[in-house]
């Protein structure tokens, strides 16, 4: 797969060095420091290792390092691909079978035994984490912020897009990535604040001590007084044929790919779900140049906000509901080493469902794709925080550990966390009651839709609404100078539809350019029969003025082909304006400029689905240790399961991820096996969350973090 050489949002990295390196033997080529596993995809490799169990093949699925699909060996040691940096001469070559131990080439160090004391440890640096280190540290507490990242501000560094939400409370208006950075320069600035990256918290202990990994090469002990819990959410899988195949991505593995290390991972996508993170990584997709084939839904309406769905529709992909994925399917690449064939996901099988979810005869429609992207919800990594609680540890949840919600809601919530914490921890801080109640609102859910009066174009400019639903989102309100726009009161809240609402309109844009959904166009009256329409455009800017192109209205359907009279850019959100000279009857109408055309979504022609009982047709539960759904409804019937750890006897939950997968599928075996999840006793938490070498927890402490008071309370 090619990378990414120009994108309309993201900077290029410069001077950024080529090292050489072997993938099987083979001389291959990556950038210093990247994580192999985008090395591997940036090269075309899909297959990265093959199961000892069946010969499996083995690929990227979260490169979040929650699972373990992409494990390889590197220099000898099996390791996480998608955390492991690049570095000139590595040998990386794909597992087959089971791995071995290495020759011991070196004794014991004996190191110094050394810990890192603070008042609270934040686990996590996304937004929720860095917004309660930020309130925690100003009130003087010693705080010690860990990541497993290399970058701060979690899924934040993912996100090119505007954010919804307050303008005032969280950025709304302002990218994820460049959010990230602020949130980040705010927290350097708080000397009793220490930020580890790269240092994923790998245990909690009783004696109010945590291990860290630090820089993935040494183990650490932090004792702490409370807890912060901010690890986030990880990806679900979903229970269909083909689904552990090289190629069936989680969502935010491919923004990972895409926006973060500038990987152009596919050509042609198909995306499971209609999520917020579904809508968002169809998007991004596209900015990067990619072809969306659809997005597919089970329920009978989108989950996310009618406002990205209508961005994307209008972008020329459709969304399907009331519709399931039967099965997918993998096939070898041209060019395959002989040691192994590289296999990627080639087609998926989709049908309509019934009221009861059942696939319908008739419905079947094929779709040729080398990427379907999982976007079917997240769970929280909470597991810190119940074994914290457990111990009787004072810890406390923010951002998705403690309920899963937008990323501004989490920036909210950890601020709020904070308050809470240093209260029970003896602070008089005060919350104010008006924090609540905007927590609340950034979390909501999708209210009630409106349809909008129609605007007749006049000699001067006028603002065109195409949000109709009502969701927290305030900017353009906000960014209007001369106050003509406000959200009309019925809630009175954020949540309130924005409209026109003053007697002059200066033609400044802002309110276009600053609009998370694209949702706003200016008109204005050119003459008896024409128009002009500016819409913003997040896309490449090669093509010359007078320049035809298709607009559509507010869901996508075809409104007229017209031409590009002049082009601005907004530098603030580097968004791009274009004028459009069109009809003067439809330009009220026109929401949107098409991107891809309608032939790229077009299914094939496919003989009736028939289902089988074999193990091709047969989905995964177990991804590590390849257990299927039907050996695990079996197993629990014959042995009348009541409690998961049982399940281990089939090795469920035992493998490198440490049941972080599975654990979210088994519902579904138990209901298939006739027996209530509530009923379930859940399966006990691994000791550790994350493999790690023995070596360097024998080594304790080997690696200092800082000068010769390195281990002093609050001066590590």
């Amino acid at each position: 797969m090619p990378r990414i050489d120009s994108h309309p949002i993201l900077k290029l990295p410069e001077g950024r060095k080529l090292v050489n390196f072997f993938f099987n033997g083979e001389p291959v080529e990556g950038y210093e420091g990247e994580v192999i596993s985008s090395a591997l995809m940036a090269l075309g490799k899909s297959t990265f290792s093959y199961h000892p169990k069946d010969g499996a093949p083995q690929g990227l699925f979260c490169a979040n390092g929650q699972c373990s699909q992409c494990t390889v060996l590197i220099d000898g040691i099996p390791q996480k691909s998608c955390l492991t940096p690049l570095a000139e001469g590595m040998d990386v070559r794909s597992l087959r079978g089971l791995a071995s131990l290495p020759a011991a080439d070196e004794g014991l160090k004996q190191a110094e035994r050394r810990a890192l004391h603070t008042d609270i440890l934040v686990i996590g640096g996304g937004p929720a984490g860095l917004s309660a280190a930020y309130e925690l540290g100003k009130m003087g507490f010693q705080v010690v912020v860990a990541d497993d990242k290399d970058r701060l501000g979690g899924k934040l560094v993912l996100q090119t897009h505007k954010f919804f939400g307050s303008e005032k409370d969280c950025y709304a208006g302002v990218r994820g990535i460049d959010i990230a950075l602020k949130l980040e320069k705010k927290l350097k600035k708080l000397p009793t604040v220490t930020i580890l990256k790269n240092s994923p918290v790998v245990g909690i202990f009783k004696d109010r001590k945590a291990g860290i990994y630090k820089d993935y090469d040494s183990y650490l002990l932090v004792e702490f007084t409370a807890l912060v819990v901010a690890s986030g959410a990880r990806e679900k899988n979903l229970l269909f044929p083909g689904n552990d195949l090289p190629g069936v991505l989680g969502a935010g593995a491919f923004q990972t790919l895409v926006n973060r290390d500038l990987v152009a991972a596919s050509k042609r996508i198909l995306v499971l779900g209609s999520g917020n993170v579904g809508l968002i990584a169809a998007y991004h997709a596209l900015q990067a140049g990619m072809q969306v084939v659809g997005i597919v839904e089970i329920m009978g309406k989108i989950n996310g906000y009618k406002v990205h769905a209508d961005k994307i529709r209008r972008m020329g992909v459709p969304i399907h509901l009331n519709t399931t994925i039967l099965k997918a399917e993998g096939a070898a690449l041209a060019g395959s080493l002989e040691s192994g064939a590289d296999i990627r996901l080639c087609r998926v099988l989709t049908a309509k469902v019934d009221d009861r979810f059942k696939p319908m005869p008739n419905t079947l429609l094929c779709y040729e794709v080398d990427t379907l992207l999982i976007a079917a919800g997240l769970a929280p990594c909470d597991e810190f925080l119940r074994q914290a609680q457990s111990y009787g540890i004072l810890a406390i949840a923010a951002g998705d550990a403690e309920e899963i919600a937008e990323a501004s809601s989490a920036m909210f919530g950890g601020k709020i966390a904070a308050y809470n914490l240093a209260r029970m921890l003896g602070k008089k801080q005060e919350l104010e009651p008006s924090w609540l109640s905007t927590k609340d609102i950034l979390k909501s859910k999708p209210g009630e839709s409106f349809s909008r009066s129609p605007l007749a174009p006049q000699a001067e400019w006028r603002p065109v609404f195409f949000c109709s639903e009502e969701i927290p989102c305030n900017p353009c309100a906000t960014v209007c100078p001369v106050s003509a726009i406000s959200l009309r009161s019925i809630r009175g809240t954020i949540m309130d539809l924005p409209y026109f609402s003053g007697h002059t309109c200066i033609g400044c844009f802002s309110c276009v350019a600053i609009c998370p959904g694209l949702a706003i166009s200016l008109v204005r009256k050119l003459s008896d029969t024409s128009a002009e329409v500016v819409l913003p455009w997040e896309f490449s800017v090669d093509f010359p003025d007078g320049q035809l192109m298709e607009l559509v209205g507010q869901e996508g359907e075809y409104i007229e082909t017209a031409p590009v009279i002049g082009r601005r850019k907004n530098p603030k959100n580097n968004t791009w304006l274009l004028h459009f000279k069109t009809s003067l009857n439809n330009a009220s109408r026109i929401a949107g400029i098409r991107v891809q055309a309608e032939e790229v979504s077009r299914p094939l022609v496919s003989k009736p689905y028939q289902d089988s009982s074999t193990d091709e047709n047969d989905p995964i539960v177990c991804r590590c240790e390849r257990v299927r759904l039907a050996e695990i409804v079996a197993f629990i019937k014959e042995n009348h399961v009541r409690d998961i750890n049982q399940l281990k006897t089939l090795r469920v939950g035992m493998g490198a991820c440490g049941g972080k997968t599975c654990s979210q599928l088994l519902d579904k075996a138990f209901l298939l096996a006739g027996v209530d999840p509530a009923e379930v006793e859940p399966g006990s938490l691994r000791p550790l969350f994350m493999e790690m070498p023995i070596g360097e927890i024998v080594n304790e402490g080997l690696s200092r973090i800082g000068g010769k008071n390195a281990g002093a309370r609050g001066a590590p």
